[in-house]
């Protein structure tokens, strides 16, 4: 990219113009012009929202089970979450833990009833109703929880098996799309935040571009983001010649 003349730049953009031929990205200590923008501030996972969740993500704790699914080969794994991907990827994890309970704050899933008639034949496959998770911790790795009947508001300890020392907890409840900074630009959001785009990564204003996570679309996975940009590129592409 820098062989082509591309610029980097590291700097955190607070507020954005996109009406009009110029648009304009705003930091604290710049001012940013250009004819079209790719947005790809990507989604983040919905944080499960427990005491200690931060200081133990990565270290028991994860938000993706493709990528953390071989650290926990034979250990116990918790998955809280009760849609369509918080049981499809407790299916996953059964394939390395040795058992995998689901926590769910309602007493059914609301997975559709194709993955949850799968996960019910699973046995490896537990369930943990009416439950949220209050509180996780341990010394330095994950290996103890408290969680809470929403009904009776009992507190239930777990610690880890003594011979593991650890287990796992992921959470599957959901992302949220990086898009606040672009309410009120006139930009076209859905209602969780996401922007819709056509098969050429455009979106409702000329020169502004989406790839990846931030796109309403079915599967946000590397491979599809790496397919938007060069997409986007492209586009932008044709886009700056058209005005020439």
């Amino acid at each position: 990219a820098e062989k082509f003349g591309a610029e980097r730049v590291s700097d955190t953009i607070t507020e954005v113009s996109l009406e009009g031929e110029v648009k304009v990205l705003k930091s604290a200590k710049a001012e940013y012009q250009a004819r079209n923008v790719i947005i790809a501030t990507g989604a983040h996972s919905r944080p499960i929202g427990c005491k200690g969740e931060a200081e133990f993500t990565g270290k028991g704790v994860s938000f993706c089970a493709a990528c953390d699914a071989n650290f926990f080969e034979d250990f116990e794994v918790y998955v809280v979450g009760g849609g369509d991907s918080a049981v499809e990827e407790a299916m996953y994890l059964t394939k390395f833990a040795r058992k995998v309970t689901i926590i769910h704050r309602r007493d059914e899933l609301r997975a559709a009833k194709s993955i949850q008639e799968k996960a019910f034949k699973n046995e490896k496959l537990h369930f943990m109703w009416d439950t949220v998770v209050e509180e996780v911790g341990g010394d330095g790795i994950l290996s103890e929880m408290t969680v809470k009947n929403v009904k009776t508001g009992e507190l239930t300890k777990i610690v880890a098996d003594e011979d593991d020392g650890m287990f796992g907890v992921f959470g599957f409840i959901g992302t949220l799309p990086n898009s606040k900074i672009y309410e009120g630009t006139g930009l076209e959001m859905d209602e969780r935040g996401y922007i819709p785009t056509d098969a050429d990564m455009h979106t409702n204003i000329p020169g502004v571009f989406a790839a990846g996570d931030i796109r309403v679309k079915s599967l946000r996975q590397v491979v599809t983001a790496a397919a938007d940009g060069a997409i986007a590129a492209t586009q932008a592409e044709k886009y700056i010649n058209e005005l020439k």
